[in-house]
């Protein structure tokens, strides 16, 4: 079971996550997130970063030239794309890419069918909201997605819910962001272990 911690925006927040059996980190450069960073900080994280530690950028309807300028500058791995980005758009990202979909019934999952993508990520349909909501939607509906691919679980995790929510659905992977913060842009340690402890089984192991 992957785990990406989304909405890091700083260096101590990011080793500890690997520290504490996190896969993956993302990066937020969608304009209207209370954790947008700014692409020169993403750049000096990563470098700090240990090896073996895919990075995520996170993005909505940005232009494409943008979006490969900062992949290529940050040294991003895997690109995220939170808007309506077309499956023509996504065909022609140089990296590996997942398709982020907010869910508010069965008729949202009609979707995914039309994307050629590493990987679809399902998160809670809010008004106005491009993701990182905390709320939950129901995850039966994720469950009938796994016939389009690798299915990443986000929308309101937490370390509370964070394993029924495996059991339910069986995911490739689950994302969090607020479910692991007392306030936005910070992360907070004790739950992020929690999570992870959760996702892994008592003992954190990935085994």
């Amino acid at each position: 079971m992957a785990i990406k911690i989304c909405g890091i925006t700083n260096i101590e927040d990011a080793l500890f996550a690997v520290e504490a059996g996190v896969d993956a980190l993302g990066f937020i450069f969608a304009k209207k997130s209370p954790r947008l960073v700014d692409k020169k900080i993403v750049k000096t994280i990563i470098k700090l970063l240990p090896p073996l530690v895919p990075t995520v950028g996170v993005f909505v309807d940005e232009p494409l030239d943008m979006v490969q300028d900062t992949v290529e500058y940050c040294g991003l791995d895997i690109i995220q794309l939170h808007g309506n980005e077309s499956p023509e758009y996504c065909s022609r990202i140089n990296r590996r890419v997942i398709k982020a979909f907010r869910i508010q019934s069965a008729v949202s999952l009609l979707a995914l069918s039309e994307y050629q993508v590493s990987g679809y990520l399902l998160d809670t349909f809010v008004e106005g909201a491009e993701g990182g909501t905390g709320k939950q939607f129901d995850w039966s509906l994720a469950r009938d997605a796994k016939k389009y691919g690798r299915i990443i679980l986000a929308g309101g995790l937490n370390p509370k819910n964070v394993a029924e929510a495996i059991v339910q659905v069986k995911p490739y992977g689950v994302d969090v962001s607020s479910g692991v913060e007392v306030l936005p842009r910070k992360k907070d340690r004790a739950r992020m272990v929690e999570f992870v402890r959760k996702v892994r089984g008592k003992d954190g192991s990935r085994v």
